[in-house]
């Protein structure tokens, strides 16, 4: 899986945490999600902490998932 790039995070003035990729907003985080967010970008890889909560973390497994035969229409199993 490639590395995540592309993220930026803006702290305002009011304390809440703005996460952008590629420009465009993905987030916004207040009061002490904020905090912990900071915390963590400060002490790890702040370009796959911000992917991770952001939730585009698991881009490129789902083009592996959709050829798995579970996803290939139909039920199975069950009643």
């Amino acid at each position: 899986m490639p590395r995540p790039h592309g993220f930026a995070y803006e702290r305002r003035r009011d304390g809440s945490v703005v996460l952008t990729h590629r420009g465009r907003a993905a987030g916004v985080l207040r009061g002490g999600r904020a905090g912990k967010f900071l915390a963590e970008v400060e002490a790890g890889d702040a370009q796959l902490v911000m992917a991770r909560w952001t939730g585009s973390y698991r881009f490129g497994n789902e083009r592996q998932a959709r050829s798995h035969p579970r996803h290939q229409g139909g039920r199975t199993g069950g009643r």
